[in-house]
């Protein structure tokens, strides 16, 4: 223990002094500083740049011709009240001088109708985001429901009313809602894959850095390889945790002093109001699945001999572990994340850190599947975590071509 306590003590100094390490943390918590003042930087602006609002006779002008002469009062109206950007105007049914205003800039744009359900637009340039053909269609749709209602004997009071009904419904969740938990459980994935990718890198390279000065040498002989390989790794998982509550711990308190402004957009404001069982589940699963990857990038990286096989060695480890990712954002797409390939995941100690995780954000789990899941990956670390040092052991005192997987199984018997 005490042995474990100094190392881990050195190699966590190593991270904080590590001025990559230091210089991300503080360019990542800039940045959520960015992101979370952002929509106040932005009434800021509008407030400086606000002009005051603009007569009616400054608005562009949409020309409409009916279909019939006698529906101009009717047909003023109801464009007046769907276009509230537009001045509406009433023309006569001159295409070509309609065409002139048009091109001349003088209108905006027109609407031309050969019958109660035919018309023709008119615009010199059609934007790409123009949507009045579709506020149009929409019009055109209720003022001829309403007509055929009026002529069929209701008066324009019962057809408005019919017209205008809406319908009210309640939706009672006995299960997860996914959409609420989707953001927050994709932030969680992510950052373990990013987290995972990174600091095993970093693992395997710091072994391979001191196997390659002969450095280790040295320290195996002085310490225990068990105390030094768990040293290593649970300082790692600790600066990446600090890491990540600086960071995400200064989005917090960011979004606390912005949170009127975010209010209103369910995604964001649903991740800061995470709940605290489901926050707990994300501690354990990431602790544990960081850890299980931890000490096979530790492992793998004593077995190389120089920095430059570290990427050939541990490709195999990071592709098992991009195919687990690759399956649970497939489920989490799919909105189904309990199929039967999922529920295997849940219980490999390779892929059950995302895939239990998921499950439990977006669906309904039994407390007995999640307990079993912890337990074989609490297992899996101190299996895999005794089996990496003893490789660990095996591995930082075999120079030359990295040996293969048989070689050291045979090695470690031996010992």
């Amino acid at each position: 223990m005490r042995q474990f306590g100094k190392i881990f003590k050195f190699e966590l100094l190593n991270y904080t002094k590590n001025k990559v390490f230091v210089g991300v943390t503080i360019f990542l918590v800039v940045a959520m500083a960015i992101l979370m003042f952002f929509p106040r930087f932005i009434e800021l602006f509008d407030k400086q740049e606000e002009e005051p609002p603009t007569d009616v006779g400054e608005k562009p002008i949409m020309l409409v011709v009916p279909d019939n002469a006698s529906h101009a009062e009717g047909f003023l109206q109801l464009f007046s009240e769907s276009f509230p950007n537009y001045e509406i105007k009433i023309a006569e049914p001159d295409v070509d001088a309609i065409k002139d205003k048009i091109s001349s800039e003088e209108v905006e744009c027109a609407i031309v109708l050969d019958s109660p359900t035919s018309y023709t637009y008119y615009v010199n340039n059609l934007s790409m985001y123009d949507t009045n053909s579709a506020v149009v269609d929409a019009t055109l749709i209720r003022i001829y429901q309403m007509n055929t209602m009026i002529g069929g004997g209701l008066s324009p009071e019962q057809a408005s009313q019919i017209l205008g009904a809406t319908v009210n419904s309640r939706i009672e969740n006995l299960g997860k809602d996914q959409f609420q938990n989707f953001f927050y459980t994709y932030i969680m994935i992510f950052a373990l894959y990013m987290v995972i990718l990174l600091y095993g890198q970093m693992v395997a390279t710091n072994v391979a850095t001191e196997k390659s000065s002969r450095a280790m040498e040295v320290l195996i002989t002085s310490a225990k390889p068990t105390a030094m390989m768990f040293g290593k790794v649970f300082a790692s998982c600790f600066a990446g945790l600090m890491q990540l509550v600086l960071i995400f711990g200064s989005a917090l308190v960011f979004f606390r002093i912005n949170k009127s402004y975010w209010d209103e957009i369910d995604m964001i404001s649903s991740f800061f109001n995470i709940p605290l069982d489901l926050f707990i589940y994300m501690l354990i699963f990431f602790i544990l699945g960081f850890l299980v990857y931890a000490f096979l990038y530790g492992a793998i990286g004593s077995t190389a001999s120089k920095l430059e096989d570290i990427n050939t060695s541990v490709m195999p480890l990071t592709m098992m572990f991009i195919v687990a990712f690759v399956v649970v954002m497939t489920a989490m797409g799919s909105g189904d994340v309990d199929t039967p390939l999922m529920i295997v995941c849940s219980y490999i100690p390779f892929t059950s850190p995302m895939a239990m995780f998921t499950r439990i954000a977006m669906s309904t789990v039994p407390i007995w599947e999640i307990a079993l899941s912890i337990a074989v990956l609490v297992a899996s670390v101190f299996g895999i975590g005794v089996l990496s040092a003893k490789i660990y052991r095996v591995g930082v005192l075999l120079y030359g071509t990295p040996p293969k997987l048989p070689a050291i199984l045979k090695a470690i018997r031996q010992k």
